[in-house]
C-alpha cells in the first residue's frame, strides 16, 4: 500500500503550501531589503524558513529539508543581533530563495530526480554565519544578548491564554520563560522535549511552547525549546531544579516573562501551524484576530461546477420560455400560474448559486501583483535605475482565469515601463525629477469590469518618434501619419513588430511585446488604452471583463443565423435610412453622434445572402477603445446571459468567432469576437489597396 505521503491529494497539498510559502518569503525578503530590519520581518522570514523544513522533512524531500535549515540558521544569526542586513546577505537570502524555487519545479517534474546542486546556495550561506563565532567572543555583545534574550522568544497567543496569565499575575503567581537546550547527544531529541514538558506542568502550568513539542515530527532534530510557565516558583529556584532534575541537558536558562514586551510582539505575529487545512488568521483594521474557514479545491472541480451552472442557466431559461409560453395559451389555468411561480423562483435561486460560484473563481489580484517587486527590483538593478514600485487595489478579486491569462502582458508593460519610460538617476535629476522613478500598479472594479493600470512618471511617450518610426517600417504612408490625430499614432505602438528603440537587449528593442499584449487582452474580450505625456509619464489602462464564464450578451440576427455581441462592446442600437448611408472610396458610412462610423455587413464576410433592400437598417455600433464600427444586423433578439462555450480543437480557430453557447431552445449560437471583426475589416481593406495597386 502506497504511503499517505505518496498520495496525489497530500503532493497537491504540499506544492501549494512550497508555493505560498516561497512567495511569502520573496516578499519578506524585499521588505527586508527596502525597509532595513526589524523584529516583525526577521521572525516572518524565520517563520517560513521553518515551515519549509518541516513540510520538506515531512515528505522525505532531503534537499529542501536542508537547504531550508541552513537558511533557518543565518536567520537565526540575524533575529539573536549576531548579523546584520546588508546588500550581499540580502543576494545570498534571494540566491537561496530562487534555488528552493528550482527544488520545487525539480520536485513538480519528478520527485525522484532532483538535479538542482543546493551545496554552491549552502556554501554562500555558511559563509554568511562563518562571522557569528567571532561576534560571540565580543564580552559586549554577549552581554547584549544576555539583556536582550527575553525579546528573542516569541510566544503566539490566544485569548485563553493571555487571560490565564493575566489571571496568575493577578493572585500572585510567576510568569516565567524556560528555556533549556537538549544535549546533542541525546537519542530521540522530539520525545526528551515532552518528557521535560510533563516535569514543567508537575512544577507549575505549562501555557505555551515554542516550538510546539506536541507537533514536531517524532524523528525532528530539537535542540532547544522555550516553555512559558505558570508557577509558584521563583525563577532562580526553577532553573535550580531544572539543572538538577532534567536529564540529557546542555543548558537552562529562566528569567520572568516581560508582559508589555509580549503585547507588542503577539500582536505582530501569527500562530504557526503546519495543518494547511486549519482556519487561517487575518488581521482587521481593529487589530483583532478574525478566523476565516477555508479549504483548497482542485481547479478542474470549479470548472466542472461552473459548467454544471451554466447549463442549469440554460435549463432555466427554456423553462421560463416553456412557462411564459403556456400561461399566454392558458391564463385561467391555476396549475399554469403555479409553474410560472416555480420557474421564478429558480431562476431566482439559479442566478445566486451562480454568482456564489463564480465568487469561487475569483481570488484577489494580490496574488499576480506579489510576482511584480522581485521582477522590478532585478531590472533597476540590471538597468542602474531607481524604481519604487507602489502596488494598490490588491484585494481586487478576478476570475483565475483573467489573472493567469494577464501574467504575462502586465509583464510585458512592466519591462516597458523600466527600461523606456523611467529614465536614469542623473537625467531624472538634470529634469528636475526625484532620482527614484515611481512605477505604480492598481486594480479596482468598475461596473463589471476590472480596471488594472500600470503608470510611470518616466519620459512619456515621444509621439514624433513614433510618427518616423511607422512610416519608416511602412505601417503608414507618410501622407496618412500627417493626417492621423495624436492618439491615432500613439496606437501604432500596438502595431506588431513596432519599436523605436535603437539597441536590441534582453529586455526591449526586439519589436515584440506591446502587440502581444493587445492581442492578449482583446482575447479576454477586453480594452486596452494608453495615455502619455511628454516628460510627464505614460499610463496604460487595461479594461476585463468580470468573468468568462458567464457574459451578458445582445441577441442578433443576421440572414437566419442567431449571433451573440458581448454586451462589454456594444455602444448603441440606431436605425439608419438608405438616405444616410453613404459610399467613401468604396466604404459604406453613415454618421452617428456626429462622427463617421464604416458599417459591416456580415453577410459577405460569413457568405451570408443580404436578403432584400430595405429602407431602414439596424446598426450595432461597436467598439474597442478609440475603434467604433457600425455593425448592420437583420433583427435584435434582446439581452440574455450566455453561457461561453470554447470552439474545441475539431473546429479550431474561426476568424470573426470568439466562442458559442447553447440558447434556451438549445439552438447554438457563435459569439462574435468584435477585436477579431476588425481585424477582418483591417485584412480585406488591405488585400482591397494591394490589388487596386497591383493593378495600376
Amino acid at each position: 500500500m502506497a504511503s499517505i505521503f505518496e498520495s496525489p491529494e497530500m503532493i497537491g497539498a504540499f506544492i501549494a503550501e512550497v508555493e505560498e510559502q516561497l512567495q511569502m518569503l520573496e516578499n519578506s525578503i524585499i521588505s527586508l531589503e527596502q525597509n532595513g530590519e526589524t523584529e516583525e520581518h526577521v521572525h516572518e522570514l524565520f517563520r517560513i524558513a521553518h515551515t519549509l523544513k518541516g513540510c520538506s522533512a515531512t515528505m522525505g524531500f532531503e534537499k529542501m529539508k536542508n537547504l531550508a535549515h541552513e537558511l533557518e540558521n543565518v536567520l537565526d544569526s540575524i533575529r539573536n543581533g549576531f548579523l546584520k542586513i546588508s546588500g550581499p546577505v540580502t543576494d545570498v537570502l534571494f540566491d537561496c530563495l530562487d534555488c528552493l524555487r528550482m527544488l520545487k519545479d525539480d520536485y513538480v517534474s519528478d520527485a525522484n530526480n532532483i538535479k538542482t546542486d543546493i551545496n554552491p546556495v549552502i556554501n554562500k550561506l555558511k559563509a554568511i554565519t562563518a562571522s557569528e563565532n567571532k561576534q560571540e567572543d565580543n564580552p559586549d555583545k554577549a552581554g547584549n544578548a544576555e539583556v536582550e534574550h527575553s525579546k528573542s522568544v516569541i510566544f503566539a497567543l490566544d485569548t485563553k491564554q493571555r487571560e490565564q496569565i493575566n489571571h496568575a499575575l493577578e493572585i500572585g503567581q510567576n510568569v516565567l520563560v524556560c528555556e533549556i537546550s537538549i544535549s546533542e547527544d541525546s537519542q530521540m531529541k522530539s520525545t526528551r522535549a515532552c518528557l521535560i514538558m510533563n516535569f514543567l506542568n508537575e512544577w507549575g502550568t505549562v501555557v505555551s511552547m515554542v516550538p510546539n513539542v506536541l507537533e514536531v515530527p517524532v524523528d525532528s532534530d530539537i535542540c532547544n525549546v522555550a516553555f512559558l510557565v505558570i508557577t509558584q516558583m521563583s525563577a532562580a529556584a526553577l532553573e535550580h531544579k531544572a539543572r538538577n532534575d532534567l536529564m540529557d541537558v546542555s543548558d537552562v536558562k529562566v528569567f520572568p516573562y516581560s508582559v508589555d514586551t509580549a503585547e507588542h510582539v503577539i500582536k505582530a505575529y501569527e500562530t504557526e501551524t503546519r495543518d494547511m487545512d486549519n482556519a487561517s488568521c487575518a488581521k482587521t483594521p481593529g487589530d483583532e484576530k478574525k478566523i476565516v474557514h477555508t479549504v483548497r479545491i482542485d481547479v478542474d472541480r470549479l470548472e466542472r461546477m461552473m459548467e454544471l451552472v451554466g447549463e442549469l442557466v440554460i435549463e432555466q431559461i427554456r423553462i421560463a420560455q416553456v412557462a411564459n409560453s403556456l400561461y399566454n395559451r392558458y391564463r385561467s389555468d391555476e396549475t399554469v400560474d403555479d409553474l410560472v411561480v416555480i420557474s421564478n423562483n429558480i431562476s431566482v435561486l439559479i442566478n445566486e448559486l451562480r454568482e456564489k460560484i463564480i465568487k469561487t473563481r475569483m481570488i484577489p489580484i494580490q496574488q499576480l501583483f506579489s510576482r511584480f517587486p522581485r521582477m522590478v527590483r532585478d531590472l533597476s538593478r540590471s538597468l542602474n535605475k531607481e524604481v519604487n514600485l507602489v502596488l494598490e487595489g490588491e484585494e481586487t478579486e478576478i476570475d483565475r482565469t483573467i489573472m493567469e491569462e494577464m501574467s504575462d502582458p502586465l509583464i510585458h508593460l512592466i519591462r516597458n515601463a523600466i527600461d523606456h519610460g523611467i529614465e536614469e538617476p542623473e537625467v531624472r535629476r538634470r529634469l528636475g525629477k526625484p532620482e527614484k522613478g515611481t512605477l505604480r500598479i492598481t486594480a479596482f472594479h468598475h461596473d463589471s469590469n476590472v480596471i488594472i493600470t500600470v503608470e510611470d512618471d518616466g519620459a512619456g511617450i515621444d509621439i514624433q518618434k513614433i510618427k518616423e518610426a511607422a512610416v519608416k517600417k511602412r505601417l503608414v504612408t507618410a501622407q496618412e501619419a500627417d493626417s492621423m490625430t495624436e492618439q491615432q499614432l500613439i496606437n501604432l505602438i500596438f502595431h506588431s513588430g513596432f519599436s523605436t528603440s535603437q539597441t536590441v537587449s534582453d529586455i526591449s528593442g526586439r519589436g515584440v511585446g506591446l502587440d502581444i499584449v493587445k492581442s492578449h487582452v482583446e482575447k479576454l474580450n477586453g480594452i486596452i488604452d494608453v495615455e502619455t505625456c511628454a516628460g510627464a509619464g505614460t499610463r496604460f489602462i487595461i479594461k476585463l471583463p468580470f468573468t468568462l464564464a458567464i457574459l451578458k450578451g445582445l441577441l442578433v440576427k443576421i440572414g437566419d443565423e442567431t449571433y451573440a455581441i458581448p454586451m462589454n462592446n456594444v455602444i448603441e442600437i440606431v436605425r439608419k435610412t438608405n438616405n444616410e448611408i453613404e459610399s467613401v472610396n468604396g466604404q459604406a458610412i453613415t454618421v452617428i453622434r456626429d462622427k463617421a462610423i464604416p458599417l459591416v455587413w456580415l453577410h459577405d464576410y460569413f457568405g451570408i445572402p443580404r436578403g432584400e433592400e430595405k429602407r431602414n437598417v439596424l446598426v450595432v455600433l461597436l467598439g474597442i477603445a478609440e475603434r467604433h464600427f457600425g455593425l448592420v444586423v437583420d433583427g435584435l433578439i434582446g439581452n440574455q446571459e450566455i453561457v461561453v462555450t470554447n470552439l474545441g480543437s475539431y473546429i479550431g480557430k474561426v476568424e470573426g468567432i470568439s466562442g458559442a453557447t447553447i440558447l434556451g431552445d438549445r439552438s447554438v449560437a457563435c459569439i462574435l469576437d468584435v477585436a477579431g471583426i476588425l481585424d477582418m475589416i483591417s485584412k480585406k481593406r488591405a488585400a482591397k489597396i494591394h490589388n487596386k495597386q497591383t493593378e495600376n
